[in-house]
């Protein structure tokens, strides 16, 4: 009962952290504007407020909640790598998963000049870059999902993630290589990272499709608590491992490809949030430790945004800020396991 209420005292302070972290994210930004004005904008109260209810509104708001969707997206996704293939340092960026999503948007910026079509369909800009990554991504989980048939080992799948990495960025130098300057700059810029792309249009499509992998993930809460105690044991209790490693893949694939498509390859938070989540909560159960690592890796992403537009008028790209949260957990995790051993 004292371990439950613990718990239950962590929880709430982690959810006070991250609203109040959400508040600082609408009222600061790269432009100032007075809390009073904020608040007035927010209330509806007072008189009208044009352009600063566009930033508010239209930018600000959008901008926190995407923030707060990739957090807990990428956090889980890195979560379920980790327990699946019993590797501490596994994430989206391992698995070959984020190289396969960048190496469709190279293909997209890079080959095609920043527009596709197929048949009837065209897609330009933002749209053409969304579906490369998606295609990029669902590309290598179909690999992965192909192989995971043939290879039993889970560490021997790993190891082809991190090759087809390899392969993603030499084929990605190669179209660099032959690419104009204007389209190796446009994909530098996505590859820094941002939660500002996604619009109010837009962030519907967004929160369905990792939503879909949040809930995916959650539903696959008591076959990865069987799995941790060994893959016989699991068989033995009638857990499919297969069926359970493609859900798996499928859900990794949903949360990660859908950050990647929307807000760039992310680095980081994946890797080292569910980290977080253990250090705090101090268990093993996923019952406590998924819902736990999506609230670390949406409060996470909320400070690496907050940190982003905090210099005045400018905006730092987000994966320089996200490593500085990221590396210092890592190598405490290194360094802790090498302790033991």
């Amino acid at each position: 009962s004292s371990a439950m209420n613990a718990t239950a005292v962590r929880f709430a302070a982690l959810i006070l952290l991250t609203a109040v972290l959400a508040a600082l994210n609408v009222y600061f930004g790269s432009v100032d504007i007075p809390a009073r004005t904020v608040t007035d904008v927010l209330t509806g109260s007072g008189a009208q407020h044009g352009a600063v209810e566009y930033i508010i509104l239209s930018s600000r708001i959008p901008q926190m909640l995407t923030a707060i969707i990739a957090g807990a997206a990428l956090a889980a996704s890195g979560l379920l790598l980790q327990t699946a293939f019993r590797n501490p340092l596994a994430g989206p960026s391992v698995l070959g998963i984020n190289s396969g999503a960048s190496l469709g948007v190279a293909v997209v910026i890079l080959l095609f000049g920043g527009s596709v079509s197929a048949g009837v369909m065209s897609w330009s800009g933002y749209a053409a870059v969304m579906a490369g990554a998606f295609v990029g991504s669902l590309a290598v989980i179909g690999v992965l999902l192909a192989l995971s048939a043939v290879i039993r080992s889970d560490l021997m799948l790993l190891i082809v993630g991190v090759m087809i990495g390899y392969l993603a960025s030499s084929l990605i130098m190669l179209l660099n290589y032959t690419s104009t300057a204007d389209g190796i700059q446009s994909y530098v810029m996505w590859g820094m990272g941002n939660f500002s792309g996604v619009t109010s249009s837009s962030l519907p499509m967004f929160a369905l499709i990792a939503g879909a992998g949040i809930i995916l993930s959650l539903l696959l809460v008591k076959p990865l608590n069987i799995v941790q105690l060994g893959a016989d044991y699991a068989s033995s209790l009638g857990v499919n491992l297969g069926r359970v490693r493609n859900m798996l893949l499928l859900a990794t694939g949903l949360l990660s490809s859908s950050v990647t498509a929307f807000c760039g390859p992310i680095a980081f938070i994946g890797l080292a949030m569910p980290h977080v989540a253990r250090m705090i909560f101090r268990t093993a159960d996923h019952r406590v430790l998924l819902p736990a690592t999506l609230v670390v890796g949406a409060a996470v992403a909320l400070l690496c945004n907050l940190i982003c537009v905090l210099p005045a008028h400018m905006v730092l790209p987000l994966n320089a800020v996200t490593p500085v949260v990221g590396v210092p957990v890592i190598l405490y995790v290194i360094l802790r396991r090498g302790r033991r051993s």
